[in-house]
Order: C-alpha cells, then structure tokens, then sequence
C-alpha cells in the first residue's frame, strides 16, 4: 500500500560500533521503551529507534493508507536509505514486531538478522483477525461519538510498569504525555487489525530470535506455534512479561548480543 504524501515517523540515531539496529516500539510506548538496552546495543551495533504514529513525538496522520503495515515498511525502508545501512538488524516488540517481521519479509536481501518480543497481533490466526477487526469498528463508533481516549489513562501504558527503575518510568510517562489521542486511536483501528502474518509465517528467510516474557501466561501458546513453525528461528525464554525488555534488561540485553554478534561481519 502506498505511502505517498504520508508525513515521515519521527526516529533518532544513537551512535554505536557496529551495523544499524532499528527499534520499533509497541502499541502505547514510544521511543523511551529502549532506554535500559541503548547502552549495551551501542557496544556492537548503532540503534535507530523511530516511534510509531501518533505516539511521542511522530505525527498522526490523517490518511488511513499511512497506518496500513505496508506502508510502515515503505519508512523503515526510507529511514534505512537516509541512514545510510546497506543492511542493518531489526528488533520489534509487540505490535513493533509484527511490522519489524513484516519488513524482513518484504525485504530479506537488507536485514542482517532480527528480534522480537512477545506479540499477540503478529501471529494472530483468521479468528482472532476478525474478532479484532470487529471491536475496532466499534470503537470507531465510539470515537465519532466521544472522541478519543486519554492514552495516558489505559492500563496496559508501560509507564505503569513497576519493574522498571524510577527513571525509566519517568521517561515513559513523558512520552505517553506526548502521545495524540486520535494517533493511538488510529493506530489501533488502521494498524493493529491487519498486522497477522499468521499465513506468511513459512516464508521467513532470515536469522531470527524470539525473546519470549514467559510471566505472559497468554502468549505461551503463541510461543510454542512461532517455534515449531517460523523457519529460521531462535528462543530464548526470560523471567519477564510483555514488556521484556523493560523487565530483566541485562538478560534481554544479553540474548541480543549472543545472538547479533553471530552475524556481524569483524
């Protein structure tokens, strides 16, 4: 799906040694989601972390078509392109991993290799796409009569998340603070609903590491589904939740490097 006139996400490059990394936050987070794991990327590689729209500092557009995951695959393509990567690594978490596994379809020749956490929508199978589908058009309903909600107010936001140190969680309530009602509202009416690469899961070609939060007791089943069938894949299974890599950092951290350094060029 075209992307043309869609107003470019906001991303910011963290000087490192190594290839680029690029970042995609889930839904409701923003750019501060990485901050406990920046320091040990920079020591091989050189993160690029963007922020979905409608969340921290991108725009919200307006044009559904710039939501759609096709189009997200388009900017990451760009931004690689502005920064210079002839290929580079990629690391989603949740919905930011169903766009990062996407982008490694549509493009295995430019991707190293890639991580992902925990996601529910990027390997949601036929049912759970139309039950989403359909709640999503009622919460367009709901927004035509009420206007968006408080995105600060939800409780699944990660600035609620306890485990993470005083100052992360500052950094993460003042993205959500920055965050446009109407963006995160799109985000889950144009994005969320057409992320499941369910029927495409065959064709991955590239090094993969699942990073699984087991404390998610809903996304076990998922796990074991993504093992057995995603070609080219890792697991490596921590003491965290959805948010794993804001739960134990050091040992995400960890599973990153021993992974990513296998396939870096020296």
């Amino acid at each position: 799906m075209p992307s043309d006139g869609c107003a470019a996400p906001w991303y910011q490059v963290h000087e490192g040694h190594g290839p680029h990394v690029l970042l995609v936050h889930g839904w409701l987070s923003a750019r501060s989601h990485w901050l406990p794991n920046l320091r040990a990327l920079r020591e091989y590689a050189t993160p690029v972390v963007v922020e979905l729209y409608g969340h921290g500092r991108s725009p919200a557009p307006a044009d559904p078509a710039c939501y759609h995951p096709d189009a997200y695959v388009e900017q990451f393509e760009r931004i690689r392109q502005e920064v210079g990567a002839e290929r580079w690594m990629l690391v989603g978490q949740s919905l930011g991993a169903a766009l990062t596994l996407r982008y490694a379809l549509e493009h295995p020749e430019r991707v190293i290799a890639q991580a992902f956490t925990n996601s529910a929508s990027a390997f949601a199978p036929p049912e759970w796409v139309e039950r989403i589908r359909g709640s999503m058009t009622s919460l367009a309903e709901r927004i035509e009569r009420e206007g968006p909600a408080d995105p600060s107010e939800n409780r699944m936001s990660p600035h609620r998340n306890r485990r993470v140190s005083a100052e992360v969680r500052a950094a993460l309530h003042e993205d959500v603070l920055n965050h446009s009602a109407i963006g995160v509202a799109r985000t889950s009416m144009w994005t969320l609903p057409y992320t499941s690469l369910y029927e495409r899961i065959d064709e991955n070609r590239v090094p993969a590491l699942l990073v699984v939060g087991e404390r998610e007791d809903g996304f076990a089943e998922q796990a074991r589904f993504i093992e057995g069938r995603l070609p080219c894949v890792e697991v490596a299974r921590l003491d965290g939740g959805h948010g794993v890599n804001l739960d134990v950092p050091d040992a995400f951290d960890a599973a990153l490097r021993a992974f990513f350094t296998r396939f870096i060029q020296t």
